[in-house]
């Protein structure tokens, strides 16, 4: 199947007031259930969890700036510690993965708020935005773009955030999903992010398709930890080249696949290769790709 990657010519920054509001976006409103509380339109643990009386998502006070923000916490649990999770939606709280989201039908540029944010451990937490839009021929979700970041150090005051928006369609988006989590595959008690006045600003213009080297390229899991997983199709046959790169533009690992065309499958290990957002530039003779992805 032909694909093709995406450039945005131009992108205009609007005032918030132009996009509808993302749902409960500054936790100003909660629904009590018995001992705790839960924020609305959001899923957590806490349902799952407050049998034993412990509460990853709790209300902060006051709020940045209004009376009421999410602080999601790790929390031990028996022989395990729960990480702190908090998604747009609905939460599946065995996968803890998100099962679906809220309708939404704009193409912004980024995914803003503010934090505070730490860890105690070295499993890092993130952020994720997911625009998608259902495909009626092959009935499942296309992905129209992805806004993600890995937590690195610690912001121990409220900062803002701006997180820009990856597209990979100039198709319409028709729901979102955002994940917000506190801790990586690997909670510690007490991993901590907080967030409030979630937001998505600014509109992508002049989004086109360009002419590619490869058919798809697919990197999983993603976010990854331990070993991940390059996916690729190659139109023509070429010497290809893959190589990891870091958001300062530093190459911190590098291959050569040989000459390859069709669907090949590499399998790249970056236990060693410090947590954080990178870049997969995939390279041949004919053109270069890239795909960013989340080390945790």
């Amino acid at each position: 199947m032909k694909r093709s990657i995406l450039s945005i010519a131009t992108t205009v920054f609007v005032s918030l007031s132009s996009f509808a509001q993302l749902p409960n976006f500054s936790f100003e409103n909660w629904t009590t259930l018995g001992a705790y509380e839960i924020p609305n339109q959001w899923g957590t643990m806490n349902n799952t969890t407050a049998t034993f009386s412990v509460y990853t998502a709790t209300k902060g006070t006051p709020g940045n700036p209004g009376n009421s923000y999410l602080k999601l916490t790790s929390t031990t649990l028996g022989p395990t510690v729960v990480n702190g999770i908090a998604v747009s939606g609905k939460l599946d709280s065995i996968t803890m993965k998100p099962i679906k989201g809220f309708p939404y039908t704009a193409q912004p540029a980024s995914f803003t708020g503010r934090w505070q944010h730490m860890i105690f451990g070295n499993s890092q937490g993130s952020l994720k935005a997911t625009l998608t839009k259902w495909n009626t021929i092959l009935n499942k979700r296309d992905t129209i773009a992805i806004a993600a970041q890995g937590l690195t150090g610690m912001a121990m005051n409220w900062a803002n955030f701006t997180i820009n928006f990856n597209y990979w369609s100039n198709t319409a988006p028709d729901s979102c999903i955002i994940e917000l989590r506190a801790s990586g595959s690997n909670p510690t008690d007490q991993d901590y992010l907080w967030v409030d006045n979630l937001a998505f600003t600014g509109n992508v213009t002049g989004i086109k398709n360009e002419q590619t080297i490869i058919n798809s390229i697919v990197v999983y899991p993603n976010p990854g930890s331990e070993n991940i997983t390059l996916n690729l199709d190659i139109k023509t046959p070429a010497k290809t080249s893959f190589e990891l790169i870091d958001i300062s533009g530093k190459v911190i690992l590098a291959k050569d696949l040989g000459f390859i065309q069709g669907e090949s499958k590499h399998e790249i290990n970056v236990s060693t290769i410090a947590r954080g957002s990178y870049f997969m530039r995939v390279t041949n003779e004919n053109g270069t790709e890239i795909k960013k992805i989340i080390i945790e």
